[in-house]
């Protein structure tokens, strides 16, 4: 039993009771990797018994209170540690941002990808009337033009959701100002802070409840639920095995729509470290003052003066 539930008669002993845990259980799973990722080298194929209690601990913990109060402690950590030494928060600051950056620009020419495939599509059914197309040098991969044509969804659901945090980096989000705009440089950086904390975070948090167990019903049977305990969860583990999603919406149609889930638990997490870079940047530049707006601050160059300002000023 753990601190949680031995303090848990009233809310305040329940959340220092699992805040103080979650040191105990951030240091346990770090020393003790097995017992939750032994289950990887058997990924989509026959698992052991201890692999499959392994897996059960991942999925079960991976959206569990636990897990919140872990991820709760290390923000608190490398916060109290900022607020005392600021050019480490800016560190944090530039790693984060810089962190969304990379992913986006580079999920950004899925854009490309996309045009250039359905060009491919049109040009191949409309010319030569095939059914199938094949790509590959040495290995090719060939489907139908369905398949392909419905993949086309797969690189929008990319640019949605690898370029969110990288678009919020960049400013390229629309806002609706109605006072913002009109007050003091100290009191935006104060709405931004706690915008990104009572806002982001909650829907990032509930985004990622969904999204997790959505994504692992669609990966293994029997199917874990989120009402599941941990000795219900390794008790189905006996039973348990792969089973991937490959359903299409049509007979030839893609079929890897799991993929889809992937991406929704990986735009969560990002959105919820740039909702902690946002908190950060706001503070530091709340303490340091106007000069340091933007400071650190990675944005791409247009190379058109008009261009730049219309961005500016959205």
């Amino acid at each position: 039993m753990g601190l949680g539930d031995a303090w848990g008669g009233n809310a305040i002993g329940w959340f220092f009771g699992n805040l103080i845990d979650a040191f105990f259980n951030f240091f346990y799973a770090l020393f003790n990797p097995a017992s939750w990722l032994s289950w990887l080298p058997a990924i989509n194929g026959p698992m052991e018994t201890e692999q499959k209690e392994a897996l059960m601990r991942f999925i079960y913990y991976g959206a569990s209170v636990e897990f919140f109060f872990v991820i709760f402690a290390i923000f608190l950590v490398v916060t109290a540690i900022g607020f005392f030494n600021n050019r480490f928060l800016w560190g944090c600051v530039r790693g984060l941002e810089g962190f969304a950056n990379i992913v986006g620009r580079t999920a950004a020419w899925a854009g490309l990808l996309m045009v250039l495939q359905q060009i491919v599509i049109i040009f191949m059914q409309r010319v030569f009337a095939v059914s199938e197309i094949s790509v590959g040098f040495g290995i090719t991969v060939t489907h139908d033009v369905s398949w392909w044509s419905e993949q086309l969804k797969f690189y929008n659901a990319m640019i949605v959701t690898l370029c969110a945090s990288y678009t919020f980096v960049q400013g390229g989000h629309v806002r609706v100002d109605l006072v913002y705009s009109a007050i003091s440089y100290r009191a935006k950086r104060v709405i931004d802070m706690i915008g990104s904390m009572v806002l982001m975070v909650p829907a990032a948090i509930l985004t990622w409840l969904y999204g997790w167990f959505f994504l692992w019903r669609h990966l293994v049977v029997p199917n874990p639920s989120a009402s599941d305990t941990l000795d219900r969860l390794l008790t189905k583990a006996r039973a348990l095995r792969w089973n991937v999603e490959t359903i299409g919406f049509s007979p030839n149609g893609f079929n890897a729509y799991f993929l889809f889930k992937v991406l929704l638990v990986v735009f969560t997490a990002m959105i919820l470290l740039q909702a902690v870079a946002f908190f950060y940047r706001s503070y530091l530049e709340w303490k340091e003052g106007p000069a340091s707006e933007g400071k650190n601050l990675d944005k791409d160059r247009l190379g058109d003066e008009t261009a730049e300002l219309v961005a500016e000023i959205h």
